[in-house]
């Protein structure tokens, strides 16, 4: 199933994206809640009749996640282009819920405070049920869904921070969606192309089989040190072809176009702009 949300006058609503139209559901009128009522996916029930997609306003499936957790230099080309070490355990670090944005919203930031702007694409999972002390046989269990999520970053503030949390959180810098689709019609979250498109040129190409961390062991670690609460939303680290390492760089600028694709997932796109603070 593809979940959506969306705004309904207002109102955050949950929704089913079939063939392109936005059913209204009932059982659950958020994502939020839908994820934490146990059992709540299977009494869903989505009318016959949609909205066309063009028609509705979509919301990062989750607009308020819990947590983001990600995971860096999970792919072993993005750590070569850096010229570090693959890390032997899941690098962790946060993003601020703050940052988070659906499709089709604007990545925006003030050229003053930041100038080097980059792009990641990564696979994004959502956990569904509390998991502490989880093996790494039964991890994906603890899976809800999937979706597709950009890890913007500021790099002169990534890099001149001892940590990567304020360049990784600037407000907007966590685009996600569009729709969240559930565990059940993922086969193997290792077998997914997955791409960046700015202003039409595929910029980052991969699959994820060629994680250094499978989705099954970076759950398992996160549920060693801290507790995954339903709601909270992994990133799982991106391919190599990032801005910031190419020569000579490509950074984003006001206008740009900037497209996650993941193969069974979607398509999220937005479009970045520059503004005065």
């Amino acid at each position: 199933m593809h979940l959506v949300t969306h705004d309904d006058n207002g109102t955050e609503t949950l929704g089913v994206l079939r063939d392109g139209h936005v059913h209204a559901v009932t059982g659950a009128a958020t994502m939020a809640e839908l994820i934490e009522t146990p059992g709540a996916l299977d009494k869903l029930t989505v009318a016959p009749e949609g909205t066309p997609l063009a028609d509705v306003r979509l919301l990062a499936p989750l607009p308020r996640p819990r947590n983001v957790i990600c995971i860096g230099r999970n792919y072993r080309e993005h750590a070569d282009e850096e010229g570090t070490e693959t890390p032997a355990e899941p690098a962790v670090f946060l993003k601020t819920t703050t940052s988070v944005v659906g499709p089709g919203h604007d990545i925006t930031w003030d050229p003053a405070y930041t100038a080097q702007v980059d792009y990641e694409a990564e696979l994004a999972v959502i956990i569904g049920r509390t998991a502490r002390h989880v093996d790494e046989s039964q991890a994906l269990s603890y899976v809800f869904g999937y979706t597709c999520l950009n890890d913007v970053s500021a790099r002169d503030l990534q890099f001149g921070d001892l940590q990567w949390s304020r360049g990784k959180s600037l407000d907007t810098f966590c685009p996600m969606g569009p729709a969240l689709v559930t565990a059940d019609e993922v086969a193997d979250p290792q077998s997914l192309d997955i791409r960046c498109v700015l202003n039409g040129t595929t910029v980052q190409e991969a699959n994820t089989e060629v994680m250094y961390h499978s989705v099954a062991k970076i759950i398992a670690h996160c549920s060693r040190a801290f507790t995954l609460h339903p709601g909270d939303v992994i990133a799982t680290g991106t391919p190599g072809g990032v801005g910031i390492f190419r020569d000579p760089p490509l950074l984003l600028g006001d206008g740009d176009e900037v497209v996650i694709e993941i193969d069974g997932i979607g398509r999220l796109v937005n479009r970045c702009r520059t503004e005065k603070a």
